[in-house]
C-alpha cells in the first residue's frame, strides 16, 4: 500500500537518517517548501521517501515493485535537455477517403476545363505536358529491364573458308528447322530453341518477324554473342542462318542467365512500343503548336498592315475635303 503526504522538504542525508531510525542531526528550517513524499508498507516496515528527492541536479525514485523496494538515481538536468534537442515526432496525417476523392474531382474538373478551352494554344499545350509525363514515366519503367552483361570471354568465331560456307548456306536453306524471334525480341527461350536444334542439325535458320529496317544486324550480333555460334548469311527476308561451329559442345546451361525471360521480355516489348507512339505523338503536338503560333504572328501583321492603310486613307479624304472648300 502507497500513501502520499505532504512533508516540508528535507535533504537527501535528512531522507537516510530517517530511514534507518535516527534523528538527523542538522536543524530543519522553519520555513522550508513542501513537497510530495511516498510512504509505503511491505514487510511489517515503513518506508517514507521523497517522490521524486531533488540533491543536486539528480533524482532518487523509490520502486516497490515485486516486493521489494529499490531505489533509482538519475540526472534530471540531462534528461531534460534530451527532452529538448529531441521534440516528439509528428506522424503524418492521413487523407480521408473524401478528401482523396474531393482532390480527384478538383484534378479531373481542372484538366476538363483545359481540354474544352476556346484557345487552341491551351489544349495542345497540356496534351503536351501529359505525354511528356508519360514518356518520361515509360522511360523510368523500361530502366527495370535493362540486363547488365556477364563478365565472359569475347567469343573468337572460327574461320570458314568459301567453300564450306557455300555448303552451309545451301544446306541451311535446304532444311526446314528454324527458331522464331517474335515481338519479344531476342530473350533466354530462343538462345534455348538454338541448342536443342544443334544437337541434331549444324544450321538453324532464324526468322525475324516483326522486324524494323536495320534491325535483323541487331539480332544477329546479339544471337553471336549469346549462343557463341557464327552467323553465316543474312537474307533481305530478315532470315539468319546460324552454325553452330566444328568443335561445339552443347552447354550445361542453355538459357544464358544475361537474358530476360518470356513474361518480361513480353512486358519490355510493351513499354518500348507505348514509348515509340508516345515520342511521336509529341513531335506531332510540337508541329501543331508550332503551326499555330506563325498563324498568329502572320494574322497579327494582317491587322496592323490593314490599320495602317485605313489610316492612311482617312488623311487622304480629309485633304481632299479640305482643298475642295478653299476653291469654293
Amino acid at each position: 500500500m502507497v500513501r502520499i503526504i505532504r512533508l516540508p522538504f528535507l535533504d537527501f542525508s535528512d531522507c537516510l537518517m530517517r530511514l534507518r531510525g535516527l534523528r538527523s542531526p542538522r536543524p530543519r528550517a522553519l520555513f522550508a517548501p513542501f513537497c510530495w513524499v511516498a510512504e509505503a508498507e511491505m514487510d511489517g516496515r515503513r518506508w517514507c521517501l521523497h517522490q521524486p528527492v531533488r540533491h543536486g541536479s539528480t533524482t532518487v525514485t523509490l520502486n516497490t515493485d515485486g516486493g521489494f523496494a529499490r531505489f533509482a538515481v538519475a540526472d534530471a538536468g540531462t534528461k531534460q535537455k534530451a527532452d529538448r534537442r529531441q521534440p516528439p515526432a509528428k506522424g503524418k496525417k492521413k487523407m480521408s477517403r473524401k478528401a482523396k476523392v474531393n482532390q480527384l474531382k478538383w484534378y479531373r474538373l481542372k484538366a476538363k476545363k483545359k481540354m474544352k478551352s476556346p484557345n487552341p494554344e491551351v489544349r495542345i499545350r497540356y496534351k503536351l505536358e501529359k505525354a511528356k509525363r508519360k514518356e518520361e514515366w515509360l522511360i523510368e519503367k523500361l530502366r527495370k529491364y535493362e540486363v547488365l552483361r556477364s563478365l565472359e570471354p569475347v567469343h573468337d568465331p572460327e574461320i570458314l573458308t568459301e567453300e564450306e560456307k557455300f555448303y552451309l548456306k545451301r544446306t541451311g536453306e535446304k532444311k526446314k528447322n528454324y527458331v522464331p524471334v517474335g515481338r519479344r525480341g531476342v530473350f533466354g527461350g530462343v538462345v534455348l530453341n538454338m541448342h536443342l536444334h544443334w544437337k541434331k542439325h549444324e544450321t538453324v535458320k532464324v526468322i525475324c518477324k516483326p522486324c524494323r529496317p536495320g534491325q535483323v544486324y541487331d539480332y544477329a550480333e546479339e544471337l553471336a554473342r549469346l549462343s557463341k555460334g557464327t552467323a553465316i548469311d543474312i537474307k533481305p527476308n530478315n532470315t539468319i542462318i546460324f552454325y553452330r561451329g566444328k568443335n561445339y559442345v552443347q552447354p550445361k546451361v542453355m538459357s544464358p542467365p544475361d537474358t530476360l525471360s518470356k513474361q518480361k521480355a513480353l512486358e519490355k516489348y510493351r513499354y518500348e512500343q507505348s514509348l515509340e507512339h508516345t515520342s511521336q505523338f509529341i513531335e506531332k503536338l510540337e508541329k501543331e503548336l508550332e503551326d499555330y503560333q506563325k498563324h498568329v504572328a502572320l494574322f497579327k501583321n494582317r491587322e496592323g498592315t490593314s490599320g495602317k492603310i485605313s489610316s492612311a486613307d482617312i488623311t487622304v479624304d480629309d485633304l481632299t475635303t479640305s482643298s475642295d472648300t478653299e476653291s469654293e
